[in-house]
């Protein structure tokens, strides 16, 4: 499915094809905790579906998080 996300850091419009389903997405809406709603993807995945915010952008923000290495 594709996400589309406004990073709050740079603005961009970013898209990314996670593998998950509309009724996981909805789940998590309803307050299951991310990882559990939607086990099979990565904390990056995780945290651009919460955010908005990419990989390359914590790494600038933070420097490397281990989070996609």
């Amino acid at each position: 499915m594709k996400i589309v996300r406004t990073s709050p850091v740079s603005g961009k419009r970013n898209e990314l094809d996670i593998d998950i389903t509309v009724d996981q997405i909805v789940a998590w809406e309803k307050g299951t905790l991310i990882q559990e709603a939607m086990p099979n993807t990565t904390a990056d995945e995780r945290e651009f579906i919460k955010t908005g915010i990419t990989p390359d952008e914590w790494d600038v923000m933070f420097g490397s998080t281990n989070l996609h290495d």
